[in-house]
C-alpha cells in the first residue's frame, strides 16, 4: 500500500512538473516598437472641421495570453513632446501650459486593469490613462493582436489597433473660447486611435 501511494505521489508531482512549464509559457511578453507605433487624435475645430494630430515614441509592454486573454495586461508611455499636427504654431500652442504642458508633463501613460474578449480577434481593455498628472479610467476597443509574423530583421512581431474617446476637460485641458456665432472653438470630446507593432521580448 505504501509503495503504491509513493508511486502515485511521484506520478502526480511528475505530471505537475510537466504541465507547469507549458502553462506558464502561454503568456507571451511583447514590447512596443516605437518606430512603428503611434497614437493619433481627432478633435472638432470651430464646430465645422476636424484637426488631426499624432504622437510617436510609444514604449511599453504587452503580456498576452491567447488561451486566456483575461490574464493579459499592457502598460505604455507616450512621448508627448512628439506631438505633430502638421502646423508648427499650433503644435507649439498644444505643447504649452493651456494644453499638454510638456515641460511639466512630457509623458502620458496607460496601465490596464482588465481585459475582456469582445468578439473574434477583438478585445475590450479597461485601464487608467494619465495625462497632465490626472488619471481617469478609459476603455479601449482593440482589434488584434494579429498572428505573429517575422520582419526583415527576423524579429517576431504582432500588430494591434485600439480606439477610444475621452473628455479633454477631465484631464485638465480647459481651453474653451466661445465663438461670436455661438459654440466653442474646440470640442471637448477627443477621439484616439492607436496603431502599434510589437516584437517579442
Amino acid at each position: 500500500m505504501n509503495v503504491n501511494r509513493s508511486i502515485l505521489i511521484t506520478l502526480v508531482f511528475g505530471l505537475a512538473a510537466a504541465i507547469s512549464p507549458a502553462a506558464s509559457a502561454q503568456a507571451e511578453t511583447w514590447r512596443f516598437d516605437p518606430l512603428h507605433s503611434s497614437a493619433e487624435f481627432t478633435v472638432r475645430h470651430m464646430m465645422i472641421s476636424k484637426v488631426h494630430g499624432v504622437f510617436g515614441g510609444i514604449k511599453g509592454m504587452l503580456v498576452y495570453d491567447r488561451k486566456n486573454p483575461a490574464a493579459s495586461s499592457v502598460e505604455a508611455t507616450i512621448d508627448v513632446t512628439t506631438l505633430n499636427t502638421g502646423e508648427a504654431k499650433r503644435d507649439s500652442d498644444l505643447k504649452g501650459p493651456e494644453f499638454f504642458d510638456v515641460k511639466r508633463y512630457p509623458e502620458m501613460k496607460f496601465k490596464s486593469k482588465s481585459v475582456e474578449v469582445a468578439g473574434p480577434d477583438k478585445l475590450r481593455v479597461t485601464g487608467d490613462l494619465t495625462i497632465n498628472a490626472i488619471t481617469r479610467e478609459v476603455v479601449l476597443d482593440v482589434d488584434g493582436p494579429t498572428q505573429p509574423i517575422r520582419d526583415t530583421q527576423g524579429r517576431e512581431k504582432i500588430g494591434v489597433s485600439g480606439t477610444t474617446k475621452v473628455s479633454r476637460k477631465e484631464f485638465g485641458i480647459l481651453y474653451n473660447p466661445v465663438m461670436e456665432s455661438g459654440g466653442f472653438a474646440v470640442s471637448d470630446e477627443v477621439s484616439i486611435e492607436i496603431e502599434a507593432e510589437l516584437f517579442r521580448k
